[in-house]
C-alpha cells in the first residue's frame, strides 16, 4: 500500500503540516526528502532501510559521495539535494548567530560550531571572529589535519584577528574520534592564544571542543 493510500494523519508530509517538524520520526522525515520509494517499497519504507544500513540519520547525512550514492534508491541527484540542504542549514544557524551578540546566545553558538566542524573526517582548529560587542564578525578554519601546539601559530592568528578588526575571539576545534574531552595540548594552546592576542587588548572569550553530540566550554570548566 502506497503512501498516499494511508489515513492522512498518518502521511508524512500532512502530519508535518499539521504537528510540525518536530512530531516526525528520522524515518517520516527522510521520507519527505526521498519524496518517492522504489517499487515494492514506499518512501518510509525505502528510509527505513536505508536508516538501518548507514546505521542511523547521522551516518547516512555524513556519508561520503561514493558511499551515499551506491545505496539503492540514492544517486548523485539526492546526493547534491542532501549537501546544499545541510549547507543551507549552516548558513541560516550562521545568520542567526549574526543578529545578535554571541555571548547572548551559547546555546546557538554550540549548536553553529556543532554544525561547522562536528562532521569533519580531520581534525580543524577555527574561530569566530567578533567585534568589541561581540557580534559575529566572520568564522574562519584557522588550520586542518593532526592539531598539535606546533601547529596553530599565535602569530597568524593574531594576523587574522587584526585583518577582521575583532575585539574578541572564540576558539573551537573539533575531535573525529567522538570525545570531547579537551587535552592538555588544547589547554597549552589556548594559553599562549590568549596571551598573544591579549598584547593587543584582544580577548578570547572561549574555547568549544566540538566532539560526538557533546560540545565542551573551556569557561564553564574554569579554564578561561
Amino acid at each position: 500500500m502506497g503512501i498516499n493510500d494511508w489515513p492522512a494523519g498518518e502521511r508524512p508530509r500532512e502530519k508535518l503540516l499539521t504537528l510540525g517538524a518536530s512530531a516526525l520520526s528520522d524515518a517520516e522525515l527522510l521520507a519527505i526528502f526521498l519524496r518517492v520509494g522504489v517499487k515494492g517499497r514506499s518512501a518510509v519504507d525505502l528510509a527505513r532501510d536505508l536508516l538501518a544500513s548507514f546505521g542511523g540519520l547521522r551516518p547516512l547525512l555524513e556519508a561520503d559521495r561514493q558511499r551515499f550514492c551506491a545505496e539503492h534508491g540514492l544517486g548523485e541527484a539526492k546526493y547534491v539535494q542532501l549537501q546544499a540542504t545541510l549547507e543551507l542549514s549552516r548558513r541560516h544557524l550562521g545568520s542567526l548567530l549574526e543578529r545578535d551578540a554571541a555571548l547572548t546566545s551559547p546555546t546557538l553558538v554550540r549548536r553553529f560550531l556543532s554544525a561547522q566542524l562536528r562532521h569533519l573526517p580531520h581534525e580543524a582548529f577555527a574561530a569566530l571572529f567578533l567585534d568589541n560587542q561581540h557580534r559575529v564578525i566572520r568564522f574562519e578554519i584557522l588550520a586542518e589535519g593532526t592539531l598539535d601546539g606546533a601547529s596553530i601559530y599565535p602569530r597568524e592568528v593574531v594576523r587574522r584577528a587584526l585583518a577582521h578588526n575583532a575585539g574578541a575571539l572564540i576558539f573551537a576545534h573539533n575531535h573525529p574520534s567522538g570525545l570531547a574531552e579537551p587535552s592538555q595540548s588544547d589547554r597549552r594552546v589556548t594559553e599562549r592564544l590568549s596571551e598573544a592576542l591579549g598584547l593587543f587588548d584582544i580577548r578570547v572569550l572561549d574555547h568549544f571542543v566540538v566532539g560526538d553530540g557533546e560540545v565542551i566550554s573551556f569557561v564553564e570548566r574554569g579554564w578561561l
